[in-house]
């Protein structure tokens, strides 16, 4: 298979830079639309560790406790990181 150039190269790592910072917007809503997403995953998860909807045994119940913290204290950074918009690399 023929490699590519230099100069085809260079315009395939161009377009791309464009398209992540005008073009369409897509990769930018994606970013946004998956760290809401995660952002949900994280506080659910812990929230249902606090309810303990998988049933874990009375003996398990610091480490459900402890998970169940962890979970939603991520979520909350990952919340304030997505809204003030520290994260975005694009």
């Amino acid at each position: 298979m023929k490699e590519l150039d230099d100069e085809h190269k260079q315009s395939l790592l161009d377009t791309n830079a464009r398209q992540r910072t005008s073009g369409t917007g897509t990769p930018k809503v994606m970013y946004t639309v998956f760290g809401i997403f995660m952002i949900v995953i994280y506080v659910g998860m812990g929230v249902l560790l606090l309810l303990n909807f998988f049933r874990w045994e009375p003996n398990w119940a610091w480490i459900r406790y402890t998970a169940a913290g962890m979970f939603i204290l991520y979520g909350i950074w990952r919340a304030y990181r997505q809204f003030k918009g520290i994260d975005s690399n694009i």
